[in-house]
């Protein structure tokens, strides 16, 4: 079985580094930088566009050559207004330097070179909620496919209120068969409030060759290399995760698992 569940490597500096390579895949990375006041974080890109996501705080931001001033307004992610997000394209750099103590997502994928930086939040950002019952949360789209401003990369902020799902009904996008689903590989970067609780993640799929159902803690990652991957915030815990997903086409097709697709028929 591969390991989908991966827990930080520390409390500070880059306590996440999914590399396409390292996950297994073809598509998706996910880094993550936990930083102190005065801490720098710089990468170069490669061949792989980024999507820079102030998860919280502030930080000081240079990239393609720009100085992009101080970025970041939450000071807690789940004060959940929009976060401050930079786009920067593939051979090119970024450098985040702290000026509170702040969290920031790395998120990436190939870059086709079609896209200059830009800032793709706060402006442009709303919160907006989806579902019904306990199956209700609240979403921050960041770079989906409605907007576009990326060659690959699929990324939206997920707030999950205590006792609800997520993700849910059960669904997957790991086929490539436009219009009927498209394929994309995703990570789900994790938090819980208060920070002490856990939630709960299955990926599955339909034939059983898969099946994990994993406690998630905050600052854990989750890969969800193919079939469903439900989650569920505990009574007394409220949910938040980053998604990052992304294929050969940046389109989000995706099918119910049959056993539960009544629930968003009966709810459509």
């Amino acid at each position: 079985m591969p390991n989908l569940l991966r827990h930080p490597t520390g409390t500070r500096g880059k306590v996440h580094d999914i590399t396409a390579e390292s996950a297994g895949w073809g598509y998706v990375g996910f880094s993550l930088y936990r930083l102190e006041p005065g801490d720098v974080a710089e990468e170069v890109t490669g061949d792989r566009e980024v999507i820079l996501v102030i998860v919280e705080g502030k930080a000081l931001v240079e990239a393609a050559g720009q100085a992009w001033g101080e970025m970041g307004n939450r000071m807690d992610v789940f004060e959940k207004t929009p976060p401050h997000c930079l786009y920067v394209p593939n051979g090119s750099q970024w450098k985040a330097t702290a000026t509170t103590a702040c969290t920031i997502g790395v998120c990436t994928a190939p870059g086709k070179g079609g896209h200059a930086a830009q800032r793709l939040g706060p402006e442009g950002i709303e919160l907006t909620p989806r579902g019904k019952g306990t199956n209700t949360r609240h979403v921050n789209n960041i770079a989906m496919e409605g907007r576009e401003v990326a060659d690959s990369l699929l990324v939206t902020e997920v707030f999950t209120p205590a006792g609800h799902w997520s993700s849910y009904p059960s669904h997957r996008h790991d086929e490539d068969d436009f219009p009927r689903m498209t394929y994309l590989e995703e990570t789900y970067y994790h938090r819980l409030n208060p920070d002490q609780g856990f939630g709960i993640q299955r990926v599955y799929t339909e034939d059983g060759s898969l099946d994990q159902t994993m406690a998630v803690k905050s600052h854990d990652v989750v890969l969800v290399p193919k079939g469903h991957h439900p989650c569920g915030a505990p009574y007394g815990y409220e949910m938040y995760y980053l998604n990052v997903m992304a294929g050969p086409l940046r389109k989000w097709r995706f099918q119910n698992d049959p056993d539960h697709d009544w629930i968003a028929q009966r709810d459509a």
